[in-house]
């Protein structure tokens, strides 16, 4: 990987172009006795509220309830803390377990570098005649200036717009003209039980199923990411802004996630098409 440092920055995001709309399937009527709308949102909104660092959550609407995804670092203490928190609605919970931690995937090593951090580059975007990447908003936040090596002596360009937390995405301009940018993606939307891919630079491309939409996760060490994708495709530091896609279909930025890739993980990913709309740039 190091001779092809250069290459990798074109590769990443190289596959040919198509489009193609995603269909979520149709969704299942809730359960009698399931809980409504209003009392989901209370829940959902009651969970973050409890600020209890490494859990992941969303609304599955279909079987009326929330479900609570927590990482090893979360103690039952904690866990109880949120039942509280939900109180009279806290019928509507479903708490699960998963091994490792909820973490921002920042390293330092070798792809894209900044300030002695390492991520990888998501997709190629331009606005106009001006070329830039997207990757991951906690990469953005670490780095003003981007380069190709890790003597950070080949330039890529500035970080010209990030956003973490919250969201997690961030876009970089392609200042140096020798590094070729080509694109092939068409942005849609992930659905549930979608088969996908993820590329990274420390991985490489591994595979796996989207799990849940709309998910929101507070990372252990702090930081609230919302609207993210769940998948249980693994991936580890380093991987951070690379792409989660379906063929030519563009769906996500590498946020965070847990475990790694000889155990496997839960991943989550920040959608491509609110990125897109934020900066006002386009795929090619």
């Amino acid at each position: 990987m190091r001779k092809n440092r250069t290459r990798l920055l074109a590769v990443v995001t190289g596959l040919a172009a198509a489009t193609a709309l995603a269909l979520p399937g149709a969704q299942a009527a809730p359960a009698p006795g399931a809980a409504g709308a209003a009392q989901l949102a209370r829940a959902d909104a009651a969970v973050l509220k409890a600020d209890v660092g490494g859990v992941a959550w969303h609304v599955d609407r279909a079987a009326g309830r929330v479900v609570v995804t927590a990482d090893s670092t979360v103690s039952d203490t904690e866990l109880a803390k949120i039942r509280d928190t939900v109180g009279a609605d806290a019928g509507t919970l479903a708490v699960q377990r998963v091994p490792g931690v909820f973490k921002p995937l920042l390293a330092a090593g070798d792809a894209i570098y900044g300030s002695g951090y390492r991520c990888s580059l998501g997709f190629n975007v331009r606005s106009g005649s001006t070329y830039s990447f997207l990757t991951a908003g906690h990469c953005g936040d670490v780095a003003k200036t981007w380069y190709a090596d890790s003597a950070q002596t080949t330039l890529i360009g500035p970080t010209t717009g990030s956003s973490f937390p919250g969201n997690d995405y961030a876009l970089v301009r392609y200042d140096n003209t020798s590094l070729s940018h080509t694109g092939g993606f068409t942005a849609a939307d992930a659905y549930v039980g979608e088969s996908v891919k993820r590329t990274g630079s420390t991985t490489g491309t591994r595979s796996g199923t989207v799990t849940a939409l709309n998910v929101t996760v507070h990372y252990s060490g702090g930081g609230t990411v919302r609207g993210m994708i769940q998948t249980n495709v693994c991936a580890e530091p380093g991987d951070s802004g690379g792409p989660l896609y379906d063929g030519s279909k563009a769906l996500g930025l590498t946020s965070g996630g847990s475990g790694n890739c000889s155990s496997g993980g839960t991943t989550f990913y920040q959608p491509v098409t609110e990125a897109l709309a934020k900066y006002r740039v386009s795929l090619y």
